[in-house]
């Protein structure tokens, strides 16, 4: 029987998303016989990570408890007529590495997805269209998940969008097969992605 420390750490570890039993229990062992320093570091990042990060009240991308708004929209080089919708914060830092895109971010918390009980009143949707009004926003960039909940997700958005600002040019990601994948092992949303956006030779 193992020690109960132990059987805790390891009970702790598989609440994480991804680490099943086994996973939960090489980890416990990794922290038991490494240096304490590093579980004292990880305890510590842990404990001050709900009291220093918070939801920027504009964007909802994370920011420094003593940030106001995030820099995504403070920085006055960001066109603020532009908004890149997103359904997770982490989501954001994709689109940053391309170093691409010079506008803001609006992040839903999420998609519609009725067996997870996530509804469209529980998504930062009402927020992004008051945005779209104060900010006068020319165009929104809805970047959802090439997934079921995504694609239900950016329909919505579509609507009620379009519904809220006629003018308002609306716009998505460009979806389609990734280089070296075969068609076999492609789903059928990439697929259909990919038909709906075929180019000319």
């Amino acid at each position: 029987m193992l020690p109960q420390a132990l059987n805790n750490t390891i009970d702790a570890l598989s609440m994480l998303p991804g680490v099943g039993q086994r996973t939960a229990e090489r980890y416990a062992y990794f922290l038991f016989k490494t240096n304490p320093k590093v579980s004292e570091n990880i305890a510590d990042a842990l404990m001050n990570l709900h009291k220093n990060v918070k939801s920027c009240p504009i964007t909802f991308a994370l920011i420094d408890a003593d940030e106001e708004v995030s820099s995504f929209y403070s920085d006055p080089a960001r066109d603020k007529t532009t908004i890149l919708v997103v359904e997770e914060p982490l989501d954001i830092y994709a689109i940053e590495q391309t170093k691409s895109y010079k506008g803001t971010y609006h992040v839903l918390g999420g998609a519609i997805s009725p067996i997870d009980g996530i509804t469209p009143d529980q998504l930062h949707i009402g927020e992004l269209i008051k945005r779209v009004n104060s900010d006068g926003a020319k165009e929104v960039i809805i970047a959802t998940n090439p997934s079921v909940e995504g694609e239900s997700t950016a329909l919505l958005l579509e609507k009620l969008l379009h519904e809220q600002n006629p003018d308002l040019k609306l716009t998505r990601l460009a979806r389609g097969l990734p280089l070296g994948v075969d068609l076999s092992y492609a789903d059928q949303i990439t697929l259909s992605a990919a038909l709906e956006n075929r180019t000319n030779l």
